[in-house]
């Protein structure tokens, strides 16, 4: 008798454009999903259809808690749940039935790791030792600080113990680094280039090597029930492949997890006896997953392959940690000062700003086709619903840019910011605010492949500005020496950001028009969690506009964001319910980021509505796509174009030359890594990834050892909020005392 779970689930398809109900068996054994129209079918196997879960990858949608996806033999399959609890059933039972036949397929196809493999092993060793190095040299101290013998003695034994360990780890680097050898050897010999190997002629990825697993890859929390009786209370992944076997009831709320023989707790054995119902009829398994063909429902468009990638292959071992503890000086500097004396190098004001855009030279289109087995490594050490925090991601989806830079964009069209203080009314000012809004997010996305930005190190800024027409003030022409930056104008807007916090990752930003009398303070803490065939960062914080003639105040939060498609050709859009309110004039507004469902609909789709105070009905609604065309509709029944980003001009911003720039200034702290990435020199920008942030965790260990608390650079924490130092408000309140 096979090992099996089943019950009911929706399935999409596509000719009927709907849900349909079905009866659904998951064949542990076989590695099998089939489905029937019917329980009586699949009596009399019957079978509609089946998925192949060998390779497979399960993907869930964060904004629907029923849904969730699996893709394979480069298709995408869609059910549904009856609710969030039995969705968990599923997906904790499909993750271990794909994981057994992702592994028994090593054996199946005589796996010969790659010298990548061989790589990655040592890296992980090599950080061990150094741990453990660590260890050492902090047990030398308790031992000497120690006057207690009994603690002395528990101490030395502990030294002792380590000791072993690095001598253990440093033969197993030996052992590693003479294997790596004799796969170079015989992988020459075979002409073995590639460790992507087809199976049924159907793509399979380079499965995880489960034995050695780093710590901060794999979580100990999750998200699934914690019922017992639901699902086994360890995430972590089994040790050895499953025996025996087990059986799964939807009614019984049983786990199909499967037994394990390691060291790691083991799953509670299954005291319920299969029923004579679950006697399957046997199927073979096939080459590829199929649907009937009157019944199909899979997305057959959800992958493109591309003929363009990266010219390198990326190796995965030595991209460093995507966060590092860092930072780039002891001491709080002054950095007006510091700024103004970068300046006095000679250079002119016509040479002195570079408004090139790294982003200009981007390949459009590009996919990660090239890089599949890297990604499908990284997947394989993740699990749905993680923190990504800490999780090393590959260099070559990289940006060329610093995030703190991106959130420049929020002032790509500085003329509809400044507008707002133009207004004289608050209804007006409102409408404005919203406009402003809705244009600031299309500019983050120069092309149509989704890339990463640099994560900002501890104490890193990035200065800008935009210049603005010339007015009739020969006033507006003076530069602002108090402002946060001192070369531009009272009419330009100028914009400073910095990474205030590394745990948890908080990016402080602030932006002001003297000659408006507008400025802007906001906070992000970007979260990112894996949903399979998507990552989505969730940005908590929020951002304030303060319109200072009329002591306005407009409070407004931020979507999330959503990298779609990660094995092929990703794409970001954006998710969520957000708010903009003024407690002075009552005035708010709602507007809402929908994703993309499976379903038909449009991407990047946009509703808003927005409110007099008191009013529950609204004066104004618009609906479009936030890179697109938004339209308005007002209460009188007038409809119009609100905007149009694909007519609208992107000013671009002004930053000075790399000469200039202070060396924690974003663009010059990440030269190195992104003179590679543009020369597509994967390895070479990782190397200098990894040089600069082992500079800033040896910097980090230096405050640490003098117990010297990081000083933020330009911001301050107030209560919940991170506050720009001098803002616009306080140095005119200054003015007039």
């Amino acid at each position: 008798m096979a090992s099996i779970m089943e019950g009911p689930l929706s399935k999409w398809t596509n000719v009927m454009k709907g849900w349909q109900y079905r009866w659904f068996v998951l064949d542990y054994n076989a590695g099998l999903l089939s489905y029937y129209t019917s329980k009586d079918k699949m009596m009399r196997g019957s079978r509609r259809g089946c998925v192949r879960l060998r390779g497979a990858v399960i993907g869930i949608d964060d904004e629907d808690d029923s849904t969730f996806t699996i893709t394979v033999d480069q298709k995408t399959f869609h059910f549904q749940a009856r609710d969030a609890d039995e969705r968990e059933k599923w997906i904790h039972a499909l993750e271990g039935t794909i994981l057994r036949h992702t592994l028994q397929q090593e054996a199946e196809t005589g796996f010969v790791p790659s010298v990548q493999d061989f790589d990655k092993k040592l890296a992980e060793a090599d950080a061990y030792l150094q741990i453990l190095i660590d260890q050492l040299k902090l047990f030398d101290e308790k031992i000497k600080d120690c006057k207690e013998d009994e603690s002395r003695r528990k101490i030395e034994n502990l030294k002792d113990t380590t000791c072993s360990m690095v001598e253990s780890i440093k033969h197993c680097i030996v052992l590693l680094q003479i294997a790596k050898d004799q796969s170079k050897e015989q992988q020459h010999t075979n002409g073995l280039i590639s460790t992507i190997n087809p199976v049924d002629g159907v793509f399979q990825p380079t499965p995880l090597n489960t034995s050695i697993v780093s710590a901060s890859a794999m979580p100990t929390q999750t998200t699934l029930p914690t019922d017992g009786a639901q699902v086994c209370k360890t995430e972590q992944r089994p040790s050895s492949l499953p025996v025996g076997p087990v059986v799964t009831v939807m009614g019984s709320l049983q786990t199909p997890t499967p037994n394990s023989t390691g060291s790691g707790p083991s799953a509670p054995s299954s005291s319920v006896t299969s029923p004579s119902h679950m006697n399957v009829p046997p199927h073979t398994v096939p080459d590829f997953s199929y649907s009937s063909s009157e019944d199909e429902f899979y997305d057959a468009d959800e992958f493109y392959h591309s003929s363009t990638s990266p010219k390198h292959c990326i190796d995965p071992n030595r991209t460093a940690a995507v966060n590092s503890e860092d930072s780039t000086a002891l001491k709080r500097p002054d950095t007006n000062e510091s700024i103004n004396s970068s300046m006095s190098n000679g250079t002119t004001d016509a040479d002195q700003f570079d408004s090139h855009d790294e982003r200009d030279d981007d390949a459009e289109g590009e996919s990660v086709e090239e890089h599949k087995s890297v990604i499908m490594h990284l997947l394989s050490q993740v699990r749905l619903g993680m923190d990504l925090t800490k999780v090393v991601l590959p260099t070559f989806i990289l940006e060329r840019r610093s995030l703190l830079e991106m959130y420049a964009d929020f002032f790509a069209h500085p003329d509809l910011f400044v507008s707002i203080a133009d207004q004289q009314d608050p209804r007006d000012r409102m409408v404005h605010v919203v406009k402003w809004y809705l244009s600031a997010f299309h500019a983050g996305r120069k092309g149509s492949v989704a890339k990463k930005p640099y994560n900002p190190i501890l104490g890193e800024v990035f200065f800008c500005h935009w210049d603005l027409p010339e007015t009739e003030d020969p006033a507006a022409s003076e530069s602002v020496s108090d402002g946060p930056v001192p070369w531009s104008s009272k009419n330009s807007v100028s914009f400073v950001a910095e990474q205030v916090s590394h745990h948890p990752p908080i990016s402080a930003f602030y932006a002001e028009c003297f000659s408006k009398k507008i400025q802007f303070n906001a906070h992000i803490w970007t979260k990112s969690k894996f949903l399979g065939m998507s990552i989505g960062v969730h940005n908590i914080g929020q951002g304030c506009v303060s319109c200072l003639e009329y002591d306005e105040h407009y409070i407004l939060t931020f979507p999330n964001g959503y990298g779609r498609s990660i094995l092929t050709v990703p794409w970001v859009e954006l998710g969520g319910e957000c708010n903009i309110s003024c407690s002075k004039s009552g005035y708010s507004a709602n507007i809402v980021f929908h994703t993309k469902p499976f379903y038909g609909g449009k991407k990047h789709r946009i509703t808003a509505e927005i409110f007099a105070p008191n009013d529950k009905k609204s004066f104004c609604s618009i609906e479009g796509e936030w890179n697109g065309v938004m339209y308005s509709k007002l209460a009188t029944g007038e409809n119009t174009v609100f905007i149009d980003t694909k007519k609208m001009g992107i000013i671009k911003k002004k930053v000075r030359k790399l000469e200039d720039q202070l060396e924690y200034e974003s663009r010059s702290l990440w030269k190195d890594v992104t003179v590679n990435l543009k020369l597509t020199d994967i390895d070479a920008a990782t190397e200098a990834k990894h040089r600069l942030e082992e500079k800033q965790r040896a910097e980090a260990r230096e405050r640490k050892e003098k117990e010297m608390q990081w000083e933020t650079r330009l911001f301050h924490e107030d209560g919940e909020c991170w506050v720009y130092d001098k803002p616009l408000l306080k140095r005119l309140a200054s003015q007039r005392h």
